[in-house]
């Protein structure tokens, strides 16, 4: 996702979340840490938004293999005459 502007923000943390940011990445590279944390959150929520959405949208009424696993598994293997097995 490459943006042709840049827009500063002010945020405030906690001194030792600084100083652990600071350990992990170097005082240099807090931005671009953090807009990568940003972005990876934002798709996250994104994905999690697409599953809510999602739910419910496949209608429950089981499966070919509830009754018989055995006896399914058995037919789908001898159901196609080029399968080997």
């Amino acid at each position: 996702m490459g943006y042709l502007m840049a827009m500063r923000l002010h945020i405030t943390l906690k001194d030792r979340l600084v100083a652990q940011l600071d350990e992990r990445v170097g005082a240099r590279q807090r931005s671009r840490f953090i807009a990568a944390a940003v972005a990876r959150a934002l798709e996250d929520e994104r994905r999690w938004d697409d599953i809510t959405a999602a739910l419910g949208g496949i209608e429950g009424h089981g499966h070919d293999w509830d009754d018989d696993a055995a006896r399914w598994v058995a037919s789908q293997r001898t159901a196609d005459a080029q399968r080997v097995g």
